[in-house]
């Protein structure tokens, strides 16, 4: 049985991380399951509405924890058991938004939270993380066309989103094998054909 292949998306908010997704589902030569963080399963999804409620006050601190949790549940109930039946997974966010947004952008430290992380994955890491590179200005250009009502993160401050960039680019420089950085400011097809690139490697023979 050819192995599973855990593939995660990252990037900014605005990134065009869901449009990229469903690219990658109708031309990757092998059937995919696509999953979202936080969510996925019944108490994680749960955990994503306070996470992202606006009228709640969360600490950062709890806020690492919760998403924590949620991977937990994650991982267990549904990711794990996949994997080892050789499934494709295709995840909207992992461990890298949280080292990202809550050891960065949060001011937690990237080690610390990559610590809470590990245990709550298992030690459980994606074989590919395509990064959605998006300055900050342009996320913020990109969001202001938008009717939504922003949740409790993206009404954070242009300075938390630029601290989150930054911390993206060094996790992807530190892992190169790992990371494949996209030019999220290229046209989507573009970026969609540099992603099924970098995923070529993976794809098992004909």
């Amino acid at each position: 049985m050819a192995p599973g292949r855990l593939i995660t998306v990252e990037g900014l908010d605005g990134a065009g991380k869901t449009t990229l997704i469903a690219g990658l589902v109708e031309r990757l030569p092998v059937p995919v399951t696509v999953l979202r963080e936080p969510g996925g399963v019944e108490l994680s999804e749960r955990v994503r509405a306070l996470v992202k409620d606006p009228d709640l006050a969360v600490d950062p601190r709890a806020e690492a924890l919760l998403y924590a949790a949620a991977r937990a549940q994650l991982v267990a109930e549904r990711l794990r058991p996949r994997l080892e039946r050789g499934e494709w997974l295709l995840l909207d966010r992992f461990v890298d938004s949280s080292l990202a947004y809550q050891g960065a952008g949060r001011g937690l430290g990237i080690e610390a939270v990559r610590a809470l992380n590990a245990f709550a994955t298992d030690g459980l890491q994606a074989d590919r993380t395509l990064l959605l590179r998006l300055s900050p200005a342009e996320r913020h250009a990109r969001l202001r066309g938008r009717d939504d009502v922003p949740d409790r993160l993206e009404a954070e401050p242009d300075a938390f989103f630029a601290a989150i960039a930054e911390a993206y680019d060094a996790l992807a420089a530190a892992e190169p094998g790992r990371f494949r950085v996209l030019d999220a400011a290229r046209a989507p097809e573009a970026v969609l054909e540099q992603a099924l690139g970098a995923l070529q490697d993976l794809v098992p023979a004909a």
